[in-house]
């Protein structure tokens, strides 16, 4: 088996689109935070890569994550996370946008698929009219119960704070 190492599907913006214009097949983007990789995350992605032949992953840079969720996010450096989720045998590809949404990025990549979490609808899937304009398709994953990083951050807040003298 030819083990890609982690680094190697970290791309560019550049890099990506190139790595795109030579996939066959179906290509699915979808894209978040994934600050604190968790089960729900997992199944996104997983069904996600169920959709096609290859997925690519857009990651909000930190500087995104800073404007959309406040000073204390992301835990994890953009760097971290795209290795850890480059690092997923569901995943082809991973790169940063520093935009507020991936439109940009969805109109650069021209998935044939974009797949969202439940907690969104196909009228809210940035990027989703741009897909559907070429034929292409939009998938809403329903989320797993009790998961969220929001959640685990409030449960690892309440724990020290109860611990504390």
């Amino acid at each position: 088996m030819n083990v890609v190492h982690p680094e190697q599907r970290i791309l560019t913006t550049a890099q990506a689109c190139a790595w795109r214009a030579q996939q066959a097949g179906r290509v699915v983007f979808t894209n978040g935070v994934f600050d604190l990789l968790h089960p729900g995350h997992v199944d996104v992605l997983q069904a996600a890569r169920d959709c096609g032949d290859s997925l690519i992953v857009g990651i909000n840079s930190d500087a995104s994550v800073r404007r959309l969720k406040g000073p204390h996010r992301p835990v994890r450096s953009e760097a971290e996370r795209a290795y850890v989720l480059a690092s997923l045998r569901a995943v082809d590809a991973v790169t940063v946008f520093d935009e507020d949404t991936p439109l940009q990025l969805v109109r650069a990549l021209a998935p044939d698929v974009i797949v969202k979490g439940g907690d969104y609808t196909e009228a809210t899937v940035v990027g989703a009219s741009e897909v559907r304009a070429r034929g292409g398709a939009v998938v809403i994953v329903p989320l797993t119960p009790g998961q969220s990083t929001t959640s685990i951050i409030e449960k690892l807040r309440a724990q020290r704070d109860s611990a504390a003298p």
